[in-house]
């Protein structure tokens, strides 16, 4: 019987004969501070986006928060989840025999591996796609894109995501034990049955195909936003569509810097593990890497917002001099103008009159 099938022995194959040796109080203090980090970042990225919809609720930015709201909490959950069972492993001398004789506790750390992995990276590329369409086809986004469609693409999400991590476990193939002793994940040694092989291509795949969509989403929403700029002088109020795209171009950068390591070796290792060089603490590096993708995304909405970026223009404006970075083919001028107008059509005194100007509703 091959052993990948058999639920309760499967993970312990790689416990034999590791090669990979970490010291153990360094991966703690690693561990725990990435957990802690993470939950704080996203806790305080998930209060600055439910305020931010709450003011936006009836506007095209709400569809783009509540997105974002959805991959913060994704983040939130992942820290959560996945660190609360690695300080166990750590705390337990990762001697997986004594408390995972069953292979439950393997299942479920790899289930949780492949879900918080995969999904902020489809809603990273989900938030892209609508973006595009918010700049390019307005009318249709305001029609369409409603919240209860944008609640509908992520539970829909959130699902793909989820039958993507089950589907080993619909298979009876379970997760594995890594040589490090530390984390669940697919087969990664000795990989010769070409579903193991499928597992990890699959989740490469769908990992290059969302940092693949989210950038050319963002190159079509920037180029419009630009050839808007230069063609129309006059247009204001679109400075949350700027800012949106900063955001979603610093996410994609993120995604990719922390995410590529990761990627490319369990490609590599996906297409022919024999030639394949990775050692275990070279998947280990790689792993860590993409967890600081879940660290730095809140901070993208913490640093990256209006306010923010507003009081970044006048410190640089004051230290610099205006004429240093006063660059005529971005027309800062006129977009500190739009965030004056999104400032006061913001205000519920003022919404009546604002209403009534065509200038200020164009932006709207």
């Amino acid at each position: 019987m091959n052993s990948s099938k058999s639920p309760g022995l499967a993970g312990f194959g790689v416990l034999k004969n590791t090669t990979c040796h970490t010291e153990k109080k360094i991966s703690v203090f690693f561990s725990i501070i990435f957990m802690t980090v993470g939950i704080l970042s996203n806790s305080l990225a998930i209060v600055i986006l439910m305020k931010a919809y709450q003011r936006f609720r009836q506007k095209s930015k709400a569809s783009f928060l509540l997105l974002a709201s959805g991959l913060v909490v994704t983040d939130l959950f992942g820290h959560l989840i996945n660190g609360a069972i690695a300080v166990f492993v750590y705390a337990s001398d990762k001697d997986w025999i004594r408390f995972n004789q069953s292979n439950i506790l393997c299942s479920v750390f790899g289930i949780c591996m492949v879900f918080f992995g995969l999904c902020p990276l489809f809603l990273g590329s989900v938030m892209a796609v609508e973006r595009c369409i918010g700049v390019t086809k307005p009318i249709f986004h305001s029609t369409k894109m409603t919240s209860r469609h944008v609640k509908m693409m992520l539970t829909m999400v959130c699902l793909f995501a989820v039958l993507i991590a089950l589907l080993p476990i619909l298979r009876f193939r379970a997760y594995q034990i890594q040589a490090s002793r530390t984390w669940c994940f697919y087969k990664t040694e000795h990989v010769e049955d070409w579903e193991d092989r499928f597992y990890l291509l699959l989740f490469s795949c769908l990992g290059f195909l969302a940092l693949a969509i989210s950038f050319l989403c963002n190159a079509v929403t920037g180029i419009t936003l630009l050839r808007v700029k230069f063609k129309s002088q006059q247009r204001q109020g679109r400075s949350h569509h700027f800012e949106m795209i900063i955001q979603l171009l610093a996410i994609m950068c993120v995604s990719c810097i922390c995410w590529s390591p990761f990627l490319v070796t369990m490609t590599r290792i996906g297409i022919n593990e024999a030639r394949s060089k990775e050692t275990c603490e070279t998947i280990l590096f790689a792993l860590r890497m993409a967890t600081w993708n879940q660290i730095l995304d809140p901070w993208v909405y913490i640093l990256l917002r209006k306010a923010v970026l507003k009081n970044l223009y006048k410190i640089t404006s004051g230290c610099c001099g205006v004429h240093v970075i006063n660059l005529h083919m971005w027309e800062l001028s006129s977009i500190k103008n739009s965030l004056k107008v999104a400032a006061i059509s913001e205000s519920p005194v003022s919404s009546k009159q604002i209403n009534q100007q065509p200038l200020t509703s164009m932006g709207q």
